[in-house]
């Protein structure tokens, strides 16, 4: 029986992709940094529910221990832990960027860093990161956040390689917007008008609108099936988009001229033609 290691599952995608591989019969390391033991429904032999921050080197050792003590290994790990940003980069402070930073993109690191070893000694592994659309459509507002996910973007592209002589894959699930998470609400709420200077208001406005969702966002469910997915493939497809949106989203990258995408996302964010 395959066991999966999976990091932020206290809400949101990470909670859904923890159940969906329990419903599939898997071994489950959920992971949170407040653990709760009552978020997932299936038998406890095959569920361990532990401690884990990624921005501390001590807890990211004891969980993967813990874990592979539990299940005999780690099959896959799926970094799914994030914070998100939304605010101009002209206002965000110094400190706010690294917090980002330390969750979105070093933490992903430290987790891969701490879990090579093993996979590398047992031959085989998949390591799946939960990143971001934004990479294939950067929006106003959310610089920081779309930087910490571009970095883990191009740490997994190196990584796919760097690690194939191993027998371990890395892949990547990008989400579109998920209106329904703690994620977002947390991400809004702190949004504030005080959070704003007077010559971002309006982009802020315009913006709000936009953040409302509806029928083409990303259900948690999208993201979990995604996922698993890429732990059952044999592909080895690296970028699988989550979500109608996100999906919509990677085909215009890919499908237009830069000038075209440009002039493209330009209109989807209300600002006039380019000269």
């Amino acid at each position: 029986m395959s066991s999966v290691l999976i990091t932020g599952c206290s809400s949101g995608y990470g909670k859904a992709t923890a159940q969906v591989f329990l419903n599939e019969r898997w071994n489950v390391v959920a992971t949170m940094r407040r653990p709760q033991n009552d978020l997932f429904e299936g038998p406890g032999e095959r569920l361990r529910v532990l401690p884990l921050d990624v921005t501390d080197d001590e807890s990211i050792r004891r969980a993967l221990d813990e874990a592979i003590a539990a299940f005999g290994g780690i099959d896959v790990l799926v970094n799914n832990a994030g914070i998100g940003q939304f605010s101009p980069l002209e206002t965000t402070s110094r400190q706010t960027v690294k917090s980002v930073f330390e969750t979105n993109t070093f933490g992903v690191i430290a987790m891969i860093q701490a879990i090579i070893p093993h996979m590398r000694e047992r031959g085989s592994g998949t390591i799946i990161n939960v990143t971001s659309a934004v990479t294939f459509g950067p929006k106003p507002l959310n610089s920081v956040y779309g930087a910490s996910k571009f970095a883990v973007d191009g740490l997994s592209e190196a990584l796919y390689f760097e690690l194939a002589p191993f027998g371990i894959r890395v892949k990547m699930v990008e989400p579109g917007y998920g209106p329904q998470t703690a994620f977002t609400a947390n991400t809004l709420a702190a949004a504030d008008d005080n959070a704003f200077t007077p010559p971002y208001q309006a982009q802020l406005d315009a913006m709000r609108g936009r953040l409302k969702g509806g029928s083409n966002s990303t259900t948690d469910d999208d993201v979990a099936r995604a996922v698993l997915r890429c732990a059952i493939e044999a592909s080895d497809q690296l970028r699988t988009p989550a979500g109608p949106d996100a999906i919509a989203s990677a085909e215009r990258r890919r499908s237009m001229s830069e000038q075209a995408f440009l002039e493209k996302q330009r209109g989807l964010i209300g600002l006039p033609k380019s000269v």
